[in-house]
């Protein structure tokens, strides 16, 4: 991405194109009021947008080279720095079709306005110092939201709950970092009570880093979603199960094995988790080309998947088949589920199934009538933690920020390494400097230009 000049007027949807009762574009920039002047014509006689109070919404047309309108409108100043970008921003409320939208969007760049990058609006908000970059990748976390408490979690971002947390830990740091210097500086007043006062504070230190990252794994679940296959042999329910769970008629389900013949994935929040449900192809020795594709995929999304649901048929005893599947899920972390508990003949107990998969919790249901699935659900949640990292006050959602910390753990763990080695203060204030610094990564400090692009390229044009 080209390096951004504050002096451009950037112009893009707000909204999706498309259609809808209402669409926006959106102006940011110096000059972007007095840029919208010249295409509104105001219903009021004798409005300049350029006077107009802000946040007032003005009604008028915006109007082509020759005067002609292009549309109705509704126009809203936002001046700097009391705005998303702390910019001058117009917004331009418009007939949501997309010929109007591409219209006056069309129109403001012919006007000398230039088409945002992806992100821009919240690039330009972070360097405009509205957000750090943790509030900012929040924004992309809000938008992308699987479900209502990955999106609680966002929003808590956003509102700064990660930020405060991290810019208290490098407080800390800063005031030890302080006591260090002074040792270096005057080591001639240095005292044993100095060095224990960092042996203690190290370790409050280190222990907040990992608790932070303890709650990475629930951050990235509630960020992509909890992978969850459905693995059997034909016929166990797979499909009959995924349908359940997601309260419609999505897979083909029929007597005749073998009907599932590739991956089919879905998403799905159960009790605010989300998931991505991926039912797979019967696992079965005789299959024909096509369905042997199938289940090697099958296969390699257990190899991936964050929880395997492996369904068993309490109609029929093991076969082999069934062992595959015991084998297949041996070191992962699975749910075995004993489906079809309302036939009247069974030939597979809990017990037995139990005893062939010791460590892994055995669950009747029965897809079809519904029944278990709610014990089904709590066990999931469960499984994944999901009542503690709902309730965290602030949770590791990215990889970069993961990294960071895992950075300022190791950092902190030289420190107090060598504080017990008898390590110079020089050392230890590089080890205290090091962690220093990875937490400021979280926040926006001294991170390389293309992990800044990589960042905003998630985010859509016009936010």
């Amino acid at each position: 991405m080209a390096i951004i000049s504050d002096e451009d007027i950037i112009a893009a949807p707000g909204t999706p194109l498309g259609y809808a009762a209402i669409g926006i574009i959106r102006l940011s920039g110096s000059g972007a009021v007095e840029l919208a002047e010249g295409l509104f014509q105001p219903q009021l006689q004798g409005l300049k947008l350029t006077r107009a109070p802000e946040r007032v919404m003005n009604l008028g047309h915006i109007c082509g080279a020759s005067d002609e309108p292009l549309d109705e409108v509704l126009v809203v100043v936002m001046r700097g720095p009391h705005s998303y970008t702390r910019q001058d921003v117009v917004e331009i409320h418009c007939h949501g079709g997309l010929v109007a939208m591409s219209r006056i969007l069309e129109r403001t760049l012919r006007a000398g306005a230039r088409m945002a990058e992806p992100g821009e609006f919240t690039r330009r908000a972070w360097l405009n110092g509205r957000l750090d970059l943790a509030q900012a990748e929040a924004v992309i976390d809000l938008i992308r939201a699987r479900s209502g408490d990955g999106m609680d979690q966002a929003l808590r971002q956003l509102d700064g709950s990660l930020s405060s947390l991290v810019r208290e830990l490098r407080e800390q740091l800063r005031m030890l970092m302080a006591e260090v210097e002074a040792d270096i500086d005057f080591p001639e007043e240095m005292s044993d009570q100095d060095g224990h006062l960092l042996g203690q504070a190290l370790p409050v230190l280190l222990s907040s880093v990992e608790e932070l990252l303890q709650t990475a794994k629930y951050g990235r679940i509630y960020r992509e979603g909890l992978a969850v296959v459905l693995l059997g042999k034909p016929n166990t329910g797979k499909s009959t199960l995924l349908n359940s769970l997601l309260g419609t008629e999505r897979a083909l389900v029929t007597e005749i094995p073998g009907t599932t013949r590739d991956l089919i994935e879905e998403a799905v929040s159960i009790r605010g988790i989300p998931l991505r449900l991926i039912d797979t192809a019967g696992i079965r020795g005789q299959a024909g080309v096509v369905e042997s594709l199938g289940i090697d995929r099958a296969k390699t999304a257990v190899a991936q998947a964050d929880l395997v649901l492996a369904v068993f048929d309490a109609g029929k005893p093991i076969e082999p088949e069934d062992q595959t599947v015991l084998q297949l899920i041996a070191k992962q972390d699975s749910l075995l589920l004993l489906n079809k508990i309302d036939l009247k003949q069974r030939l597979l107990s809990k017990e037995q199934l139990a005893m062939l998969a010791p460590g892994h919790s055995v669950l009747e249901i029965s897809a079809k009538l519904g029944k278990g699935k709610s014990e089904l659900e709590q066990a999931v949640v469960d499984l994944v933690g999901g009542g503690i990292a709902a309730a965290a006050p602030a949770m590791i959602t990215r990889a970069r920020h993961q990294n960071a910390l895992q950075r300022v753990r190791n950092a902190l763990n030289d420190a107090e390494g060598g504080l017990e080695d008898g390590a110079t203060m020089d050392c230890i204030a590089v080890d205290l400097w090091e962690a220093w610094a990875a937490l400021g990564e979280i926040l926006g400090d001294a991170v390389p230009e293309e992990i800044i692009d990589t960042i905003f390229k998630e985010f859509c044009i016009g936010k």
